[in-house]
């Protein structure tokens, strides 16, 4: 889809590190009214299920009366500082990651995590760090998007598999196909052999949930595979997702954030509350199945969704 040519400029001004307002690291804490500006861009990652959110929350704030703009930014350390400055309005984000990112920049890469799966302690820890760069997060809706774990149905079927401790009990001797980074983090091997007991005996560095590690566990090489709750293509894959029963990964529900003074009045929250109350974490996987598999467009596929949800 082409970008709109007000995007390509905004974008353009991004990479040249340009800024158009307060930061923490230069201004100190930002203590701006909450604001309501009537042209609002709105961030999106450059990920199906970003783009999806983003369409979402463009379409809903149009009806609402709000012009809006459409950015794509997928680096992260790109969009948060624009945000922070006002040049994005409003974006998707997910709880825990969004916390220990803004942790991190904080306070250091160092220092010690504070999402959690805690979502209550999540979203008092991210409304700590956001606050005073001039961000206000939002409710937290239904719909949450967390490392998984899967297996072939087959494999579930035949040693009675429905959550993960049921692996650890089973005693299974598993070789899982994940990141690199999953020998380390608390979320992958040594979360699994601590909370769950599960045997992994060797970790295959084949990526999070790619296509290359799905077709591994399909025929056998490895037993299960890191993915995320929404993943739209499992299916096709015949893998089915593993319940994280005794809640090993982090609270990383959707959260819409804006910028305080120009998108934090409490009609825009309203707006985009109205999304929160319908969207669960099936239907951003059937979402994500129509663009990822179907090859629809994001901006079809979300105006379909909330026409069907009665929301436009």
């Amino acid at each position: 889809m082409r970008r709109p040519l007000a995007a390509t400029c905004l974008l353009t001004a991004l990479l040249a590190g340009c800024t158009t307002g307060p930061s923490l690291e230069n201004q100190g804490e930002v203590t701006a009214p909450p604001g309501d500006s009537k042209s609002l861009t709105i961030g999106s990652a450059g990920f199906t299920e970003s783009d999806l959110l983003a369409q979402m929350y463009a379409k809903l704030l149009a009806k609402a009366g709000y012009k809006t703009t459409l950015l794509t930014v997928a680096n992260r350390e790109l969009y948060e500082p624009a945000l922070e400055s006002g040049q994005i309005d409003v974006v998707p984000e997910y709880a825990a990651t969004f916390a220990d990112w803004l942790n991190a920049k904080a306070n250091g890469a160092d220092a010690p995590p504070v999402g959690s799966p805690d979502l209550a302690a999540t979203m008092t820890a991210l409304r700590r760090l956001a606050t005073p760069r001039g961000l206000t997060v939002l409710d937290p809706g239904k719909a949450v998007d967390q490392n998984a774990f899967a297996v072939t149905a087959a494999y579930a079927e035949q040693h009675r598999l429905k959550t993960l401790s049921d692996l650890g009990r089973s005693g299974l001797k598993v070789r899982l196909a994940a990141g690199d980074e999953c020998v380390k983090r608390p979320y992958c091997k040594p979360g699994l052999e601590q909370t769950y007991g599960i045997n992994i005996t060797a970790i295959d560095p084949k990526g999070v949930g790619t296509t290359q590690a799905k077709k591994a566990v399909q025929s056998g090489q490895d037993q299960m595979v890191l993915t995320t709750s929404t993943d739209a293509t499992l299916g096709e894959f015949g893998l089915v997702l593993l319940a994280d029963d005794k809640k090993l990964q982090n609270a990383d529900y959707i959260v819409p954030v804006v910028n305080r003074s120009r998108a934090g009045s409490e009609k825009v929250a309203g707006v985009l509350d109205e999304l929160n109350k319908v969207l669960t974490t099936a239907d951003l996987a059937s979402m994500n199945q129509q663009v990822d598999s179907w090859r629809r467009l994001p901006e079809d596929v979300a105006e379909t969704y909330l026409k069907e949800k009665g929301l436009l």
